[in-house]
This record gives C-alpha cells, structure tokens and sequence, in this order.
C-alpha cells in the first residue's frame, strides 16, 4: 500500500514540474477576480448551463401543454411569468428555450469556428494561390450582412431547427478564417517554425501542430465573444419563421407569438426578450474576461 508520507512527496514532486502551468493559472484567476464584469458573465453564463442541464427538474410545467381557459393570464404566483396566447405557462417555455438557445450556439459555434480556423490557418501558411482563392471566397462572404445571407441560406434550406444553424454556420465561418489567416501569416515567420522545416517536418504538421494551437487563444476569444450575435441570429431568424417551428420553446419564436398582444400583454414576448438579453450579455462580458486573461501584454 502507498502510504500517507510518499502520496505527499509524490504531491510535492508533481507541484515542482508542474510549477510554471500552477503559477499562469493562479494567475489567470487573479486575472479573472480582478474584473468584476468577468465575474458577472461567468455567473450569468455558468448559471444559463445549468439550467439547460437540469432543465426537467426546474420548469415548472410542461412547455407545450396547453390549457385555454388561462389564455393570456397575467403573471401570478402559479405562472410567474404569465401565460402565452395558447395558454402555456411562460416560464416553463422560457426555461426549456435555455437548452434550445445554448444548443444553437455551442453547435453553430463549433461549426463556424472549426471550418474557420482550419481554412485560415491553410491560406496562411501555404499563401500563394491556395491564400488567394480563400481569401476571395471569404471576402465574397463578408460582402454581404450577416444577418440577411443567414436569412437567404435558411429560406433555401427550409424552416427548421436545424437548417437555421447550418445557415447561421455557413455565415459565420468567414470571422474566424480572417483571424486564424492573420496569425498563421505572423507566426510563420517565428524561428522555431524555421527549425520545424530545417528537421524535416512536413508542412502539414507544422500547420497543425505548431501553428494551429498558438491560434487557439485569439480564435478562444473569438468563439465567446461570438456567441452572443449567434444567439440574436437565431432568435431573428426563430422571430420570422425561418428557425425552430412550434410548438418548440425557442425564444425568438415566443417574443413573435406574443406580437400580436404587445400592447395589452406584454408578458408575453417581454420575458422572452429579456432571456434573450441576459444571455447575451453574459457571453460577451465573459468573451471580454478571457480576452483579458489571455492578452500577453496585460500578462507581461
């Protein structure tokens, strides 16, 4: 058996080649309490996961049964929040919309940011006339509004859940193929890229080894930062018609339901919008805390 004496030496000889990783993140989180904005967007957004996770034990009500004789009720204490125009209760929907909404923007995130990265750190590194064609199909992309190509690319796939995100994806893609260009061009030129080629490495592993994960911390940011917009996307798109259909407890499609009724019951689409609002807020201000953490000159 292992005793109690060589567990602590075994701690000990651990903490001693792992002392430089312990020391960046202790002081990654001094980073982060020293920023009261970081603390809210971790809050809001930790608080936005759990919810999605235990999302059955914390509705209330199931979010599509329906009972008429409440139609329209106003927020009491059985319905917090109220009830919508077909006499389901608001919160439940809002609530079961969390894991809808941060769904959408884990997968369109993921999406985006991987075909992304991978084509900009391409374009980069070989330049030439692989770099030019990209870039000229990207640019292509950015020339239009992100919003209005995601709606084009949505209405020719058809409304659905999932055709709104591969449009919202197909959209995003250019943001992140511009920012991993940028880096691969500047990290391409470091003198231990040099040594890579003057062993032999192929250009292959250098792009994914040794580039691609210097990129990750601007692209880390990035992805953050985004999924606030991909979040109001998805809610505009939901708020037409073009993304998740009913009786699906999407937020942007809720706060279209409660249109109609904006002036009498505004209990209907308010709640809804402010979810939308709250998760926004809490990614951005969450992208703002990583960026901070990891900006080598703030580190320097």
């Amino acid at each position: 058996m292992v005793g109690i004496s060589d567990l602590r030496s075994n701690f000990k000889r651990w903490k001693m080649e792992h002392k430089s990783q312990i020391e960046d993140l202790q002081y990654s989180l001094h980073l982060w309490r020293r920023s009261p904005l970081s603390i809210v967007g971790s809050i809001l957004v930790l608080s936005i996961i759990i919810t999605a996770i235990f999302v059955p034990y914390i509705a209330p009500y199931d979010p599509i049964e329906q009972d008429i004789k409440k139609r329209l009720g106003p927020p009491s204490w059985d319905h917090p929040f109220g009830m919508d125009n077909l006499g389901r209760d608001i919160l439940s929907r809002v609530i079961y919309g969390t894991r809808v909404t941060l769904m959408i923007a884990l997968i369109v995130t993921a999406i985006g940011g991987s075909i992304g990265t991978l084509l900009g750190v391409v374009a980069g590194f070989l330049g030439g006339r692989v770099d030019e064609v990209l870039m000229r199909i990207t640019d292509m992309f950015l020339a239009f509004p992100r919003l209005i190509l995601a709606l084009a690319f949505a209405a020719a796939l058809g409304p659905s859940l999932n055709n709104m995100m591969i449009a919202i994806a197909i959209v995003d893609w250019p943001i992140y193929a511009r920012l991993a260009r940028g880096q691969a061009l500047s990290i391409k030129r470091e003198d231990y890229i040099e040594a890579a080629r003057g062993i032999g490495a192929s250009k292959w592993r250098i792009m994914f080894l040794h580039i691609l994960p210097v990129c990750s911390s601007p692209i880390i940011v990035q992805l953050t930062l985004h999924m606030g917009t991909v979040i109001l996307t998805a809610a505009a798109l939901g708020f037409i018609g073009l993304g998740a259909q009913p009786p699906t407890p999407e937020w942007g499609v809720m706060v279209s339901d409660g249109r109609p009724y904006i002036m009498n019951q505004w209990w209907v689409s308010t709640f809804p919008g402010l979810a939308i609002m709250i998760a926004v807020l809490g990614f951005n201000l969450l992208g703002d805390g990583i960026r901070d953490i990891l900006d080598p000159k703030l580190r320097r």
